[in-house]
This record gives structure tokens, C-alpha cells and sequence, in this order.
């Protein structure tokens, strides 16, 4: 895994936020080590409390896993609100803001964003709690954002015509985490091409949405074959 470069700051441990702690700790261990790469106890031992300290708050690592997706779900979905900010000045413009959000938490949070959406492929065991914490209300909240987007998007086309709004959206974040995934996650694949990731998902929306027809049309653009 790809990690951040971000060096760990082990907070003081006072009494009250050695859950915070921890969740500190246990990002810094997936960067380095992956979701499944270290134990509740290494954990412990970078946070610098006790090795049955972490009980009182996670039952195990799994557990601990799940909160670092939950935590990150809720701060995923708030990014994304603040910057879709009720499609304001404009839907399309607010819709380009959405995107570059969704690149920026997968660059600057990397291993809240493995855990959300990788773990539940990459290890079959021990996963129930992870993908509950996909299925929570901070989950479905990130989604409904895109649902509004798509909803915005969407409202100048006949209603006859409009695509389900729930497929608009899960097209839209199908797209966003692939190439989250491809050219964020996995560095090598960026180097390959002459495009940062937020140029390579604009022309990639652009053209999805063009394709649903409601792009305006540019004045003067036409076919090759429309005029001799």
C-alpha cells in the first residue's frame, strides 16, 4: 500500500481520549503495514499505553478497523457536503468541487479510505463489523450527496428521460474510486499518464455526462461531417 509519507505524532494519553489515541495509531500501522498487517497489541504499543488498554474500547482489531471506517465515512461525507454546498453557485460547477473533494480525502487520508472501501475485498475473514460501518448512516450519507448531484444534474433533462438517480450516483462514485484507487492508492499507475487525477476524473465526468445529455450544448460545436 501506498502510503502518505505522514510521520506519526503519538498524542499525550489522557484519560477520556484513548480512543482517539489509538485510531491515531491504528492509521499510521495500516499505511505502513496494510488493514490486516498488525495486531490490537502493536497498536497498544505505539499509542503507548498498555497492551489491555485498547479493551476497553475495542473488543479486537477487527473492531478497531471498523472504527477507523466509521470515523472516516463521517468525515468523508461532510467533505463532500461542504464542497457539493447545495450545488451552489452552480450545479456543474459544485459537481467539479465534489469530485476534487473526493480525490483530496483519498490522497489525504489513505488509510481511512483503504479500510472503508478495500478491506471487505481483500480479506474474507473478520469483516462484519468493517462492512457494517460501510452500511452506516455516515455511508449513506456520502452516497445521498452524490444522489443530490445527480438529482441537480439531471433536472433540466425531460422527466421521461432522466436515467434512476441511484444509478447516476453509484456511476459517479464507481468513477471517482477507480481512479482513487488506480492513480492515488497505487502511485505507479499516475506516473504513466500526463494527467493529475482531478484532470483524468473531469474528462472522464464530462463525458458521462455528456453522454446523458445534460451538458449544454458549445455553441459551434458540431461534427466533422456537418458542413463540407
Amino acid at each position: 500500500m501506498k502510503t502518505s509519507g505522514r510521520r506519526w505524532h503519538r498524542r499525550s494519553y489522557h484519560h477520556g481520549n484513548l480512543k482517539e489515541v489509538l485510531l491515531e495509531a491504528a492509521r499510521t500501522l495500516i499505511e505502513q503495514h496494510g488493514a490486516f498487517g498488525f495486531s490490537l497489541a502493536e497498536a497498544a504499543r505505539l499509542a503507548g499505553v498498555s497492551p489491555a488498554a485498547p479493551y476497553r474500547h475495542f473488543r479486537d482489531r477487527d473492531a478497531l478497523l471498523a472504527e477507523v471506517a466509521r470515523s472516516g465515512f463521517e468525515r468523508f461525507a461532510a467533505r463532500l457536503d461542504a464542497a457539493w454546498n447545495n450545488g451552489i453557485p452552480t450545479p456543474l460547477s459544485a459537481f467539479e468541487a465534489l469530485g476534487r473533494a473526493y480525490l483530496a480525502f483519498a490522497r489525504e487520508e489513505p488509510a481511512s479510505y483503504a479500510v472503508m472501501f478495500e478491506t471487505g475485498v481483500s480479506e474474507a475473514q473478520g469483516t462484519e463489523a468493517i462492512q457494517a460501518a460501510a452500511a452506516s448512516p455516515a455511508a449513506e450519507k456520502a452516497f445521498n450527496v452524490l444522489q443530490q448531484a445527480a438529482a441537480a444534474l439531471c433536472r433540466q433533462l425531460p422527466e421521461n428521460e432522466r436515467p434512476p438517480l441511484k444509478l447516476v450516483a453509484m456511476h459517479i462514485w464507481t468513477m471517482s474510486h477507480g481512479i482513487a484507487s488506480l492513480f492515488i492508492q497505487e502511485g505507479s499507475v499516475a506516473r504513466k499518464v500526463p494527467l493529475s487525477p482531478e484532470e483524468v476524473l473531469e474528462s472522464g465526468m464530462l463525458i458521462y455526462l455528456k453522454g446523458l445529455g445534460v451538458l449544454p450544448e458549445v455553441p459551434g460545436e458540431e461534427t466533422a461531417s456537418g458542413e463540407s
